[in-house]
């Protein structure tokens, strides 16, 4: 490996002509549905910066992340089940299938160790206390949804991984083997163990270095004995949510990000309240928020993402799900609804 391969490796060969046909690359790079900045036009890269290290104190909890301890080898199987793990990293099982989402377990967030630390008490849980893994679904390749110590202790006990198109190359560079990797892109189905798995848009972007879109971004709609859910990743508001909800809508459960939202990059993650209108976009009877709770990656108080979002989710007539940490949450029994996050 080389001497930095945590930046993982940028798509070549078979993979890259693959890419280099699909309908939303272009110039070297994937596009979003509608027009996208990642940040706003004249924002200062060092400004940004400056402000982030004189961030406020509010950014990080005052006291440990409160969490439940769960044998994840013996969850339920009566309905689908999830448990998160802080940030966007969650298990579902769901018809005795075991699927892990945007894992990571390694502390921090970032390529470095000292940057985008997991908030004391949230790193309640690692590999060593998953089941067995049937499938391994990433996203997209940011650090905080695809983490290069996880995946390498998951290369040879996870049985097969499913990501979008590009993102491939990082798991192989890394040691997961061809045959149990799945790139998808937007609209494009497979089908899986019980079930489909189809890749949808999401309004972001990836990279894992200076150059960006060379790689993949998407939702996922998960189909599997008679429930749909939906996995939303990293994404913008934008009119793709009334779109997927209109094609495979209803939802018997949406997971949503709600935080890291900025002033400064306002398309490319939402804030709380559009996070209900998306969650109503596509005809979600449950919503689970998530992107908050493990890393400090914007500016906001840490709990402001949950409290805003409860809000405007009660407004609108929206079910939320927030459970602590390692709390299991059932579909057809009594969610979890404490406000754990205050005091």
């Amino acid at each position: 490996m080389a001497l930095f391969p945590v930046f993982g490796k940028k798509p070549s060969g078979a993979r890259l002509q693959r890419i280099e046909q699909s309908f939303n690359y272009v110039k070297d790079s994937f596009k979003n549905l509608e027009p996208t900045e990642v940040t706003l036009k004249g924002t200062s890269f060092f400004k940004m910066l400056n402000d982030f290290r004189n961030r406020p104190v509010t950014t990080v909890p005052n006291r440990p992340i409160p969490t439940v301890q769960t044998d994840l080898r013996a969850l339920p199987s009566d309905g689908p089940v999830v448990v998160w793990f802080g940030h966007s990293s969650y298990l579902l099982k769901v018809n005795g299938i075991h699927i892990l989402v945007d894992p990571v377990f390694s502390g921090n967030a970032s390529p470095v160790s000292f940057f985008a630390k997991a908030f004391p008490g949230s790193d309640a849980y690692g590999v060593d206390d998953l089941p067995e893994i049937d499938m391994v679904v990433l996203t997209h390749d940011h650090y905080d949804h695809l983490d290069y110590k996880t995946i390498l202790q998951l290369a040879p006990r996870a049985r097969h991984f499913y990501t979008s198109l590009g993102v491939g190359s990082h798991l192989e560079y890394w040691g997961v083997t061809p045959e149990k990797i799945t790139e998808l892109n937007w609209w494009e189905t497979i089908v899986i163990p019980a079930g489909t798995l189809t890749a949808t848009p999401a309004r972001h972007f990836s990279g894992r270095g200076i150059k960006r879109g060379r790689t993949l971004w998407s939702s996922f709609v998960l189909t599997t004995g008679g429930y749909s859910i939906f996995l939303g990743g990293d994404s913008g508001f934008g009119k793709h949510f009334r779109t997927i909800g209109d094609q495979y809508g209803p939802f018997d459960l949406a997971i949503l990000e709600c935080g890291q939202y900025g002033k400064n990059w306002p398309y490319i993650h939402m804030l709380p309240e559009q996070t209900v209108t998306a969650a109503k976009d596509l005809r979600a009877k449950i919503v689970l928020p998530v992107h908050w709770g493990k890393f400090t990656l914007a500016l906001h108080p840490w709990n402001e993402p949950i409290q805003r979002i409860v809000i405007a989710a009660k407004e609108k007539g929206v079910m939320l799900a927030t459970p602590m940490i390692g709390e299991p949450v059932v579909l057809g029994a009594p969610l979890p609804q404490t406000s754990w996050w205050e005091g």
